[in-house]
């Protein structure tokens, strides 16, 4: 097998343990396979919060972090002992501590873009339609209403009547599905509608319904 051929073959693999896009796999592996300038460090995937967010709220970039819990608790402590040791140990709140946490996760490889702290993986979707929220959430409280809404899918109600945000387990003829919350906020004389979908086993089943829900929002706006 060829150097190139054994490269194509090592992207197809992040492909389907990731879910990405050939071009976004091609690119990390090229990052990660050329040296990184003196001085600097590795980065597997981009952290959500920006180096300058990071160190105002914290006192510390990006890198100083990697460092801090690589000489700390380390990469095999878990994200709940991470977070921990970086509120307990550096005084940083509930809230930043979590986000320095994920950030180190997505830095070193341990987490994937849409990886949650349990390992599973969330997707979210949002549209802004021409709907009546009260006529959406009537049919989103009913069972019949839900089963005309999504077909396919049988959505079951895991939340408390009344939630602003309900949740609903999601499945279909192939089985469970994760869990499924619909939020309607008004923007104006229209509505904003987002699905956040959640506990999904991999990046690429995150992506499928990712898609799906996609599709869902604009063929809701259409009808």
């Amino acid at each position: 097998m060829t150097t190139q051929e054994s490269f194509k073959k090592r992207v197809r693999a992040r492909m389907a343990t990731t879910g990405e896009k050939y071009g976004a796999a091609r690119r990390t592996l090229l990052a990660q396979a050329a040296p990184p300038p003196t001085g600097a460090r590795a980065w597997v995937s981009e952290p959500d919060v920006s180096e300058e967010a990071i160190r105002e709220s914290t006192g510390r970039g990006w890198d100083e972090w990697v460092a801090l819990v690589d000489a700390g608790p380390g990469r095999d402590a878990g994200h709940t002992a991470i977070a921990a040791w970086v509120a307990g140990e550096h005084g940083v709140s509930g809230w930043w501590a979590q986000s320095v946490t994920v950030g180190y996760e997505r830095i070193t490889g341990l987490r994937v873009p849409g990886q949650r702290p349990d390992g599973t993986f969330s997707v979210s979707r949002s549209r802004l339609l021409d709907l009546d929220p009260g006529e959406l959430r009537a049919l989103l409280d009913d069972d019949a209403g839900r089963a005309d809404l999504v077909p396919g899918l049988t959505l079951t109600p895991r939340s408390r009547p009344g939630v602003r945000s309900p949740r609903f387990g999601v499945s279909d003829d192939d089985g469970a599905h994760g869990v499924a919350m619909f939020s309607l906020d008004p923007a104006g004389s229209r509505l904003r509608l987002t699905v956040t979908h959640e506990r999904l086993g991999s990046a690429a089943e995150a992506e499928l319904w990712k898609a799906f829900w996609a599709d869902w929002l604009t063929a809701l706006e259409d009808a």
